[in-house]
Formats: C-alpha cells, sequence, structure tokens
C-alpha cells in the first residue's frame, strides 16, 4: 500500500463516546415511560435527530435538543418544564465527561508518527470536540485537525485536496462503515474500520463492504500488522 496520510476519526476509535450517549438515551426513555414503551420512545427520538440534522448537525447539544422536541411531541405538548430541565441535565452531564480512551491508542499514535502524515478527521460540535482533544493530550500527534460537520464523499475530497495528497496515498481509521469507510473508498483512498461495542442507528449499513483497499480490523492495535 503507497499511504502516506493516515487520518483518524475521533468519537468511539481514539475515545468512548457513543456508550455515554446511550446512557443518557436510557434515562430519557424512563422519563417518558409513563407515555411510551421505550422502544417507540427510541425510534421517535431517532426519528427526530434525523430530521434535524439540516439544523442541528452532531454532537451533544443537537441531541439535547432533539430529546426535548421529541419529548413535547410524546407529551403532546404537556411536557412539565422541570422535565425539560432533567433533560438539559443529561446534556450537560455529557458535555461534563472524562474523555476515557480505547486500549492501545497512545500505542499506536506513538508509532506511526515518525512514519506517516497523521490526521484527525471528526465530525461533531466544534467546542465539545475541541474539549475532548484537549483533555486526550492526543493533538500533539497530529499534523492536522479537522472537525467537520459531516463526513460525506464531498467533504473528504476537500479534506484531501486541502492534505494535497492523492487519495491512493490517503487512508482513513474509523469506527463507522458509513461515514469513515465507504466515502473514502468512493474517493479512491484506504479503509481500516475497527467496530466500537455500540454504533448508533444511523451509521449502521446492513451490507458488508468488498473492497480492494478496505481492511477489517478487531482493535486499533492491529493496524500496526498492516501499516
Amino acid at each position: 500500500m503507497s499511504i502516506k496520510v493516515i487520518a483518524f476519526d475521533a468519537d468511539d476509535t481514539l475515545w468512548h463516546n457513543e456508550s455515554f450517549f446511550q446512557e443518557a438515551e436510557n434515562r430519557f426513555k424512563d422519563l417518558l415511560e409513563d407515555y411510551l414503551p421505550q422502544h417507540t420512545v427510541s425510534r421517535e427520538l431517532l426519528k427526530t435527530e434525523i430530521e434535524n440534522l439540516p439544523w442541528y448537525g452532531y454532537g451533544i447539544k443537537a441531541f439535547m435538543l432533539s430529546m426535548i422536541e421529541t419529548a413535547i411531541g410524546i407529551t403532546d405538548g404537556q411536557l412539565k418544564s422541570s422535565d425539560i430541565v432533567k433533560i438539559i441535565g443529561f446534556g450537560k452531564e455529557l458535555l461534563a465527561k472524562p474523555v476515557v480512551m480505547l486500549e492501545g491508542v497512545e500505542e499506536v499514535l506513538s508509532t506511526l508518527e515518525s512514519k506517516y502524515r497523521l490526521v484527525l478527521a471528526t465530525k461533531g460540535d466544534l467546542l465539545d470536540q475541541e474539549r475532548k482533544l484537549n483533555k486526550s493530550l492526543l493533538a500533539k500527534y497530529f499534523h492536522h485537525i479537522e472537525i467537520m460537520s459531516e463526513k460525506k464523499e464531498a467533504d473528504f475530497s476537500k479534506l484531501i485536496r486541502h492534505l494535497d495528497v492523492p487519495p491512493e496515498n490517503f487512508a482513513m481509521i474509523g469506527n463507522s462503515l458509513r461515514s469513515d469507510v465507504m466515502p473514502v473508498l468512493s474517493l479512491g483512498g484506504h479503509a481500516f474500520h475497527i467496530p466500537y461495542h455500540v454504533t448508533w442507528d444511523l451509521e449502521k449499513v446492513d451490507h458488508k463492504i468488498d473492497h480492494v483497499n478496505f481492511r477489517q480490523l478487531e482493535k486499533i492495535t492491529d493496524l500496526l500488522q498492516h501499516l
């Protein structure tokens, strides 16, 4: 492989993230259990999140606003102000979560930084991603940091042009087939998928990836066997 630049996703690739969202969603479902079954609350919340993506994008603040909107709809506008305060509290608790690194991350970054140009390419809320990056102390390993509003083919194309590297010399490492793998493969780059034990429904893909530039790994340290 002619890889020269390696981009890493952040959430659930370098540090834990989705499991915290799941905990908050479970508390949200408990809050509304007198109105609807929990699986129905989850379905309604996901529907609202998808509808709100063009307006709010990704991240904790968008999640919090979607929870409030969903709760108002489920309660037919009868949601108590005290419950709105609780939902805002769920979001603030997420924002205050510690950054918990995944095992082997710093070993991999410290090994690869002298051989490749490393990039952080993650999507989400700017302030929250900067907070987590600062707390992680990993910024020193990256030549470039890109916090993206979306991770589609056009977004990666723009990033690759900015990095001044041909797609065939670019590799993306991430936990999402939809956001980290498929767009980069479409551009002619390389992609390594490292699944996280919890996946947001919006990021799930129901088919296998069969591509010469694709590698499926179990954990991030497996990268060192390929690079």
